[in-house]
């Protein structure tokens, strides 16, 4: 059973300096074969023990295994070459060099089932488990096959599917789906975007969440912060078409943010993870500035409702700073826990 304001990281964690180049994204390993997969399974152990340590309730992987968070699950499809690469601008944001779709997009093979099924064997905590979002996935391409972004998102919701379904059975209790293009593409989620995040939900065992942010804490993303003005208001475009879906929970950005903290109250019936950690800086919330943030939350979302979270995947940390970030989050939780219960 999970308990009041259950906390939970939104997606990646700092990966060790013996696998990766640390405080970086796209990282290359620093190892392959063999070695590769056994540092891997080392660094999602470590990655577990320091979730536990702080007091995380909800633990994940933390993405030890995946360079990126949209891309490794690209790289084990059929139909995208990623040797034929164009510069496309993602998120209409910045610039990045992509694969390209040539041919009918496949999963040929599971993608992250057997590391699923190895953290369940290390932990008997309730495991949220990341998947990139339809809607993501298309923006960190380059088409010639389908030569529609509709078309190419809903052949996208069947293959996730069908991956979520194999994470479930290797033991996931939530899955989530990144979807930080949701915060951008605003007529395209709510013609298309959430179906095909619900066909991506579609039959699942377990409970479902989107997570819709502003991104990580690098520098394309927080320039583009600085141009969104006094008030971020983006959610309101596609909250009430989300709370009138199937997904139970959603995870939005709300520490150090200038999202209107009154936007929750348009989820109202729905799970809210509440970002109460900022990504985007190297300093230590306190506990108190946590529950500061979760207790404005509860004018909005029922306490029963409300599962304490970061902004954002905190890969490009250190990983000290994302250890205090953690323990900050659990104990910020705990204030308001006891408020709450008393004890």
């Amino acid at each position: 059973m999970i308990k009041l304001l259950p906390t939970s990281t939104a997606g990646s964690l700092p990966k060790p300096s013996w696998l990766a180049e640390p405080e970086t994204l796209w990282s290359p390993w620093k190892m392959e074969g063999e070695a590769l997969m056994e540092a891997r399974q080392d660094a999602l152990r470590v990655s577990l023990l320091e979730q536990h340590n702080a007091g995380i309730d909800i633990v994940s992987d933390g993405e030890q295994t995946r360079q990126h968070f949209v891309t490794t699950f690209i790289e084990h499809l059929a139909g995208v070459d990623f040797e034929r690469r164009e510069t496309v601008t993602i998120r209409n944001r910045y610039r990045a060099s992509v694969p390209t779709v040539i041919g009918a997009v496949a999963r040929e093979t599971p993608v992250f089932v057997d590391d699923a099924r190895f953290l369940r064997t290390q932990t008997d905590a309730p495991i949220k488990w990341a998947l990139p979002g339809p809607m993501t996935m298309i923006d960190t391409l380059h088409d010639t096959h389908y030569r529609s972004r509709e078309k190419l998102a809903w052949e996208f919701a069947a293959i996730l599917n069908a991956e979520a379904k194999e994470l479930v059975r290797a033991g996931v209790d939530i899955i989530q789906f990144d979807e930080p293009a949701f915060n951008v593409f605003f007529d395209e989620v709510n013609d298309w975007g959430i179906a095909a995040l619900e066909r991506a939900t579609e039959g699942l065992e377990c409970r479902t969440a989107v997570h819709i942010c502003y991104g990580y804490g690098i520098k394309a993303n927080t320039d583009w912060k600085k141009t969104l003005g006094d008030e971020w208001r983006q959610y309101e475009r596609i909250f009430p078409a989300l709370q009138a879906s199937s997904i139970d929970l959603v995870s939005l950005e709300c520490q150090n943010s200038h999202v209107p903290m009154e936007l929750i109250e348009l989820l109202r019936g729905k799970k809210v993870m509440v970002g109460a950690i900022d990504v985007a800086s190297n300093r230590v919330e306190t506990p108190e500035e946590v529950a500061a943030t979760l207790r404005k939350a509860l004018n909005y979302v029922d306490a029963d409702d409300l599962y304490p979270c970061t902004n954002c995947g905190m890969a490009p940390l250190s990983r000290t700073v994302a250890r205090g970030k953690l323990a900050a989050l659990a104990a910020g939780a705990a204030i308001v826990r006891r408020d709450l219960t008393g004890l």
